[in-house]
């Protein structure tokens, strides 16, 4: 027994603070021997201490334990680990480099931080991210849970930290741009505007220098710690301020009524390919945490970003689950969206499950019972699962929604069709299942692809800043410029534009599902027809705070929308009504120009459609016009001669093209004329039947 330290215990894995010092478990069934380094900061070239972990004592199955008296929260560490360097086996032990805990709920990035060096042969503890000691019972969370809002009333907006406040023009003051401090200051904006759930770009701690070109990963995409939130979104320098500043951010939000859901990334990690860097798994359990093929000697690649978590290995299962429970239990966050959620579904041969286990582990888990889940329900091999993803709670993000939206209004043929569908919360997609409206994300933008703007005044991308010869990003956008590619002076032009961008979201909020729009999209935010801005962290992704008072009408009609759809009925969800029950239930029809007599035809004319629902004491009647000319669209007849009132006409300039309920105007006659390329919806209450 070494006075300076004990063996420990196996569990908890991590870094656990416990009276009179911290226990340290680490998890690796192929190492030989593990070194635990403390540091005295996080530039510090060598550790002040090395506990060599016994072998014998501190190592019981395959984990690797000791209990270090004395220490404290904010003590900065790693691991070192070694073992057989049989690299086409897919063993790639190194004891030179120092390793994050996989466990770690805290991470600290020295100044000189080189992912190079993690690469390259050599020590380099000088240059090496490094975990932090964390006592997640240290805060005081003044009676906050998470709130649990009914997805019936849930609006998502898309938001990365930084890029929110960012830009001088957004008046956070400059320690606080790009935080999640300066995030709080903004949080008047989103009450304002209506929305009830933002959810963040990657927040776990990544590698910035994950991109070529010496490009920087903004977007976040690379994470090396599934516990720890990333620092350089903290205005706070020490070691522990990242963790309290995060909580901060989310109290402050519940406050306000908002929920906070996280993008995470489940399925590949910072560390690349086979010449990748050696930085925290690879160097730790290399053939538990990855997917190999080859024997060991390449990483299988299903995610385009150089390998694949084994998200189906037991250990590896019980990470992702047990990371998912401390940001519920520990950081109060309300639910997460999965990153290429597919490959979640993939065995270690990379075969799809008919049942993997992680996929239920994490929907059966009691401490997640209630969490949000929102899968993207595909991957970068191929893999396509919307309407087919496994489990009986996630929520999917529907990229058919998007797709078949974008083609309607800019004509397409054979979208009519689609786009009925759509409306109605993709029965065609999800009624099989019999589960609820909401299980379809509807969204026609996010950070992946054009912003709404650049929908609407871009036919090709324009990723030349990216320095990949504008060959990244998607080149299929279903965009359409509205006949000039990128800015124009052209009064027309603009406002066919502003109009388009005004129907792309008027039919994200007025289809059954739930509603998700991308930060900036309510004020017309450009990236220059970038629609691969992973690498840019400059004003091409910032949002530009000037934009809130030019486009100050698009701003009103989201709100207005917003602001009506949170007063739908939460009577379908209390009593578990599922969307093919509902459309069942519901006084609907369908017409065209002429009522009744819709054309579901597939000529490039079939571009026009009308609804007619009755919700509850309201009857609707919308009218979308995709076609270049005004079509006249008969109306229903009322009943006892009541008029039909104009709820919204994007045709029209704002204040008129969307109008309070109350105060609606009447539409007289028995047809509307509805402009080219617009959208109107009449309202009426509805008479006792």
């Amino acid at each position: 027994m070494n006075a300076t330290h004990s063996p420990g215990q196996s569990s908890p894995l991590g870094a656990t603070v416990v009276a009179g010092g911290v226990n340290f478990s680490l998890y690796s069934r192929t190492a030989t021997a593990v070194e635990l380094l403390l540091f005295s900061d996080k530039n510090a070239a060598v550790p002040s201490r090395v506990i060599k972990i016994d072998p014998a004592a501190g190592h019981t199955y395959h984990y690797w334990h000791v209990f270090v008296p004395g220490l404290l929260p904010g003590q900065i560490y790693g691991y070192r680990v070694d073992g057989p360097a049989v690299p086409e086996r897919g063993l790639l032990f190194d004891a030179s480099k120092v390793l994050l805990d996989p466990y770690g709920r805290g991470v600290v990035v020295p100044g000189n931080y080189s992912r190079d060096a993690a690469a390259q042969a050599g020590d380099n503890a000088a240059q090496a991210m490094k975990s932090v000691v964390v006592d997640p019972q240290a805060y005081d969370w003044e009676g906050d849970e998470p709130l649990r809002l009914p997805s019936a009333r849930t609006i998502i907006y898309e938001l990365h930290v930084r890029g929110f406040t960012q830009n001088p023009n957004s008046g956070v003051g400059e320690t606080k741009r790009g935080t999640y401090a300066g995030l709080i200051e903004k949080i008047p904006y989103l009450r304002q505007l209506g929305i009830t759930a933002v959810e963040l770009l990657p927040v776990f701690q990544f590698d910035a220098q994950d991109c070529p070109r010496g490009k920087v990963n903004y977007w976040g995409y690379a994470p090396v710690s599934f516990f720890a939130p990333h620092p350089a979104y903290s205005s706070r320098q020490d070691a522990l301020g990242p963790i309290d500043e995060f909580r901060d951010m989310v109290k402050a939000l519940h406050r306000a009524g908002i929920e906070v859901i996280l993008d995470v990334v489940f399925n590949h990690t910072a560390e690349g390919n086979e010449r990748g860097p050696t930085l925290c798994f690879s160097g730790i359990d290399n053939p538990t945490y990855y997917i190999l093929e080859e024997g060991g000697a390449r990483y299988a690649n299903y995610t385009g970003c150089g390998n694949t978590l084994n998200a189906n290995h037991p250990i590896v299962r019980r990470m992702i689950v047990d990371s998912l429970r401390y940001w519920v239990a520990q950081m109060h966050v309300d639910g997460f969206r999965f990153d290429l959620a597919s490959i979640l579904t993939r065995d270690a041969t990379g075969h799809p499950l008919p049942n993997p286990p992680v996929l239920w582990d994490i929907e059966s888990d009691p401490a997640l019972a209630g969490t949000k889940l929102l899968a993207e329900a595909w991957d970068a091999a191929g893999l396509y699962q919307v309407g087919s993803f496994v489990g009986d709670a996630w929520k999917e993000w529907n990229g058919r929604f998007r797709d078949d939206v974008r083609d309607f209004f800019r004509g397409q043929s054979g979208a009519v069709r689609r786009m009925a569908d759509r409306m109605l919360g993709s029965p065609e997609i999800y009624g099989h299942k019999r589960r609820e409206v909401e299980q379809s994300v509807n969204f026609v933008t996010c950070h992946d692809g054009f912003t709404l703007n650049d929908l609407v005044s871009y036919n090709q991308k324009h990723n030349e800043a990216n320095g990949e010869n504008n060959g990244d990003g998607a080149n299929d956008n279903s965009s359409w410029n509205c006949g000039v590619e990128g800015p124009t002076d052209d009064p027309a032009i603009e406002k066919l534009r502003n109009r388009q961008v005004k129907n792309l979201l008027a039919a994200t909020f007025l289809s059954l599902g739930m509603p998700m729009f991308v930060m900036g999209d309510e004020v017309r935010r450009t990236q220059g027809g970038n629609n691969n801005a992973y690498c840019q962290d400059n004003e091409t992704s910032w949002f530009d705070w000037s934009l809130v008072q030019q486009h100050a009408d698009v701003h009103r009609f989201v709100t207005l929308l917003i602001a009506r759809r949170l007063m739908r009925t939460l009577e379908h969800e209390k009593h578990r009504v599922s969307l093919v029950e509902l459309i069942e239930n519901a006084r609907k029809e369908w017409h065209g120009v002429k009522l009744r007599q819709p054309d579901w035809g597939d000529a490039s004319y079939s571009v026009a459609l009308g609804a007619a629902l009755r919700h509850e004491r309201i009857q609707f009647h919308a009218m979308l016009n995709a076609y270049w000319e005004p079509l006249d669209f008969e109306l229903p007849t009322l009943a006892q001669g009541q008029p039909w009132r104009r709820w919204i006409d994007t045709a029209l300039d704002s204040p008129d093209d969307i109008s309070l309920w109350e105060t609606a105007p009447e539409v007289a006659g028995g047809v509307y004329r509805v402009q080219a390329r617009s959208v109107v919806v009449l309202i009426a209450t509805a008479l006792p039947s």
